[in-house]
């Protein structure tokens, strides 16, 4: 049995976290941390001493920031299937979710635009261009890394996926069928049912 412990919250990144759980079909535990209280605890800083979460706990390793965590869940468990077979691809996307896609759609929600003069200075160089290069990955086929749904599809299809729910990317037939395509399959349905239960009794319990 496999000795892993996934720190989250429902209404954070530890959603991708714990969708990739599901896709590998391992057990795990799951220890919900409050913002500003246990996330903060002396105990959780030791792991994670950014405070924040996702963390996942595979017995003496310890992995934080979610791109490192499915990385890590698809490279643990290959029998899952989820760590295509260009490894030089899967890398090259990871990554870029976690640099350009992230700055970019930060930026963007917190109002900050790059100077012409200055996107030489940003990895991302600006919103459009980031957003044309994700969309030019989706036309080339149906998942990310190909025909097969990866490790890729949880991560960065999570963020297209949410670009799409809450408007930080562009509502394009492109990203809209994608993430409708991957937010069918039964373990992110599964996942989502279950941080959506958190988040409903916390709100019960406060009511």
């Amino acid at each position: 049995m496999a000795n892993l412990t996934l720190y989250t919250n429902p209404m954070s990144r530890g959603r991708m976290a714990r969708w990739m759980l599901e896709e590998v079909g391992q057990p795990y535990d799951a220890v919900v941390l409050d913002y500003g209280t246990t996330m903060k605890s002396p105990a959780y800083l030791a792991l994670n001493p950014m405070g924040k979460v996702p963390t996942l706990v595979h017995g003496d390793t310890v992995v934080t920031e979610v791109a490192a965590v499915v990385s890590y869940l698809a490279m643990a468990f290959p029998e899952a299937g989820l760590l295509p077979a260009d490894k030089g691809h899967f890398l090259r996307w990871m990554f870029f979710a976690a640099g350009p896609v992230e700055a970019a759609v930060t930026n963007r929600a917190l109002g900050v635009e790059v100077p012409a003069e200055r996107k030489g200075m940003v990895g991302y160089g600006d919103f459009d261009r980031v957003m044309g290069a994700l969309m030019g990955l989706l036309a080339k086929a149906p998942y990310l890394a190909g025909d097969r749904f990866s490790a890729l599809d949880v991560y960065l299809g999570s963020q297209i996926a949410y670009g799409q729910r809450f408007g930080s990317m562009p509502a394009v037939p492109e990203f809209q069928d994608y993430a409708a395509r991957i937010l069918s399959r039964p373990a992110a349905v599964k996942a989502a049912a279950l941080d959506d239960a958190l988040i409903a009794a916390a709100k019960a319990a406060k009511a």
